[in-house]
């Protein structure tokens, strides 16, 4: 099996400035495989590469059990399950880069391991590079992350809002690739935007729909900025799981503050 290859994450973000083209490409990294575009597909020319695992050990806390078996039930629904973030839960929150963040998840879910390269433990407190918080799966209703970007990659002005960075298109222009693990084509998968205020904070939220995605071929995100960092909240879910899931990934999404 061919494996890909590692590389600065650098090239995501090729300057300070908000990205206002449509269409945004990834190169390789150690947070996504190389992936095909559609020409390619199309031929039948292209043998996909390995994402570097998740489940590698590490000191996470993320435990590989039910979520319903130590988290707390969720106030608002007892369907659901409390997960709160805390220093103890990621190196970004232990160095004060993320600002702690809560959502709900169904108890039968489970945290997944985060490998060491991929967590940004190596590079706090100052990462230049995007990093992946917490991940959860459930193989019958999909997946989630928290994805972290530095600030400075979007913008230079300090402590910037998202209304700073520029639009909710220009956001998940630089940030789709992070929903769907490669390109994110906005003409064609990008099916709506729309701006939520809790607070003070605000928050742009997306709906897609990435046949060609690797994190699945429906995505719900939901971003917002607060500090020196971006927090992507990423759902995602393949055909096959979306008819029956789509609801609570929706609620799992609306439920994210940070």
């Amino acid at each position: 099996m061919a494996s890909a290859s590692v590389s600065s994450l650098s090239s995501i973000f090729s300057s300070s400035k908000p990205v206002s083209s449509n269409k945004t490409k990834l190169s390789e990294s150690p947070l996504f495989l190389q992936s095909p575009s559609r020409r390619q597909f199309l031929k039948g020319s292209v043998v996909l590469t390995t994402l570097i695992p998740l489940h590698s050990p590490s000191p996470s806390h993320a435990k590989e059990v039910e979520v319903g078996s130590y988290l707390p039930q969720s106030s608002s629904d007892p369907n659901f399950v409390q997960f709160q973030a805390s220093p103890k839960d990621t190196p970004a929150l232990r160095a004060g880069n993320v600002q702690p963040y809560q959502f709900v998840l169904p108890p039968t879910w489970k945290q997944l391991r985060i490998a060491n390269i991929l967590s940004g433990n190596y590079c706090q407190p100052k990462c230049a590079e995007p990093w992946i918080e917490v991940k959860f799966e459930d193989e019958k209703q999909g997946k989630i992350q928290v994805v972290a970007s530095p600030l400075i990659r979007l913008t230079n002005k300090p402590n910037a809002t998202l209304e700073d960075i520029g639009t909710p298109e220009k956001v998940i222009g630089s940030l789709g690739p992070f929903v769907t693990g490669n390109t994110l084509d906005l003409d064609e998968e990008l099916l709506e935007t729309s701006i939520e205020k809790i607070g003070d904070q605000t928050y742009y939220r997306y709906v897609l729909e990435t046949p060609f995605a690797l994190t699945g071929s429906h995505n719900i995100a939901k971003a917002t900025a607060k500090g020196n960092t971006v927090i992507l909240f990423v759902a995602s879910a393949n055909d096959k799981q979306w008819p029956t899931s789509q609801k609570t990934l929706k609620a799992i999404v609306d439920s994210f503050q940070v």
